[in-house]
């Protein structure tokens, strides 16, 4: 068999792999940043906030001075709520307001501010949703939209109950205190969710597409072995 083949072929099952993450958008960066950026504690992020800009990911729990309520009573120091109409393939939203008071991330008794403005396609939480169509909003939708178009409610929110995953670059802001925001051309991205969960949300429960695409990577890989070693023992014969 000439090594010319699966060579070929492993660059091609490649290929299939990336566009196939590809078809995620941001949301498959957001992802490749969770699960690779190097990880720092709370104190160290807060020390690499006076030094050269560096992309981090630190653990710890959500703290904040103030706080509201949701309609359940749960602390809140974030909330977004969207408003999307369907189209095509994706949700494309037409109201987008955000509810925030400042909050940190702590590790035992060090903090770290989060720059929560930052946050846009970083924020990994579990969404409360709702679907209808755009005759229930009535004149909120844009104008022209038939009403029978789909509609989503989105809301997603940080509580400060909870533990975070927080990736992004140490630096101060203008009082000269320690934060983490978006910088280096990449995103802020907070999540209250452990990895694999995060992987869930960002992929909207499809596991199919990750599979293949994994699937062609993996086979992708084997292939342009098998054609380097073919190539090796056709020199060495």
């Amino acid at each position: 068999m000439p090594p010319l083949i699966p060579i070929i072929a492993g660059f091609v099952a490649l290929a299939a792999g990336v566009l196939i993450l590809r078809t995620y958008g941001p949301r498959y960066r957001v992802g490749r940043l969770l699960a690779s950026t190097p990880e720092v504690t709370v104190a160290e992020a807060r020390s690499l906030a006076h030094g050269s800009p560096r992309y981090v990911r630190v653990r710890g729990r959500i703290d904040a001075e103030e706080e509201f309520e949701d309609d359940a009573h749960r602390p809140l120091v974030f909330r977004r709520t969207r408003l999307q109409l369907r189209r095509d393939e994706d949700w494309v939203s037409f109201e987008d307001g955000r509810e925030r008071v400042p909050f940190v991330v702590r590790d035992g008794l060090d903090g770290i501010d989060i720059d929560d403005a930052a946050l846009d396609v970083g924020l990994v939480v579990v969404p409360r949703e709702s679907v209808g169509t755009a005759a229930d909003v009535g004149d909120r939708v844009p104008p022209g939209t038939l009403p029978e178009t789909p509609v989503r409610l989105r809301i997603e929110q940080i509580s400060s109950v909870e533990h975070a995953i927080v990736v992004g670059v140490p630096g101060l802001d203008e009082t000269g205190t320690p934060r983490l925001s978006a910088g280096l051309g990449r995103p802020l991205v907070l999540t209250t969710l452990e990895p694999a969960e995060a992987m869930r949300i960002l992929t909207e429960g499809g596991r199919r597409r990750p599979l293949v695409a994994a699937a062609c990577l993996a086979g992708g890989l084997v292939l342009i072995l098998v054609g380097l070693v073919v190539a090796v023992i056709g020199a060495l014969s």
